[in-house]
């Protein structure tokens, strides 16, 4: 008479492939562990990076927009440095732009207007400012610009200026003029230095794009 197999896994083998996926879980768990660890720690450093991309993209774009028709006004310097006085009350020499239509994060106490002029300024301890008022508004020339804090991780501005003469950069901390004139000089870079925390501190250039001259009024 044929009898029917009844051979199966016994329990060394049950018992060595209980112990395989285990293995398999544990190292699978301490990946996924780990990976949520390092993601873990980098979170402030990539927070941190998206901010400081983040304020370079509007500085650039804003500028930009000074600088290019139909916001640039014929025979005008939509980019020049200028005195400001803040409501501190302390005159600085600041990079200040011209913007016709405005700016989108500006927050107004009423309705938006045209024709801002804004100043950028860098306070110790406190960050970078956005200083705005429109020409339209009647206290224009009698009250301080508006404020608004743009960052408050940028500890220094610096101004690089081009020599065409020796091909070569040089970095100083405050605006030049022109000895001949007594005229300011704009540079042709705006070097901000931002920090945070145990991140080193690194600098981000900010391009100054020059008027296109003669250009037309749309």
């Amino acid at each position: 008479m044929r009898t029917r197999s009844t051979a199966g896994f016994t329990l060394i083998e049950l018992m060595v492939s209980l112990g395989i996926v285990a293995l398999m879980l544990i190292a699978l768990n301490t990946f996924v562990f780990s990976m949520g660890e390092l993601w873990g720690k980098n979170t402030d450093y990539r927070i941190f990076h998206q901010h400081v991309n983040a304020v370079s993209r509007f500085l650039e774009e804003e500028l930009q927009t000074a600088t290019l028709p139909p916001s640039a006004r014929t025979s005008s310097v939509p980019v020049e440095p200028e005195q400001i006085t803040p409501q501190d009350g302390l005159t600085d020499d600041l990079i200040t732009f011209d913007l016709p239509a405005g700016c989108r994060i500006l927050p107004w106490p009423d309705r938006p207007l045209p024709e801002v002029t804004c100043s950028l300024q860098v306070r110790q301890n406190e960050g970078l400012y956005l200083l705005w008022h429109s020409r339209l508004e009647t206290t224009y020339s009698t009250t301080p610009p508006r404020e608004i804090l743009l960052t408050p991780y940028c500890t220094t501005m610096q101004y690089d200026y081009y020599d065409d003469n020796f091909k070569k950069w040089t970095t100083y901390q405050t605006l030049q003029t022109d000895p001949s004139t007594g005229l300011y000089e704009m540079p042709q870079r705006i070097r901000l230095t931002f920090a945070y925390a145990k991140i080193p501190p690194f600098d981000v250039l900010i391009a100054v794009p020059a008027a296109l001259q003669g250009a037309p009024n749309y």
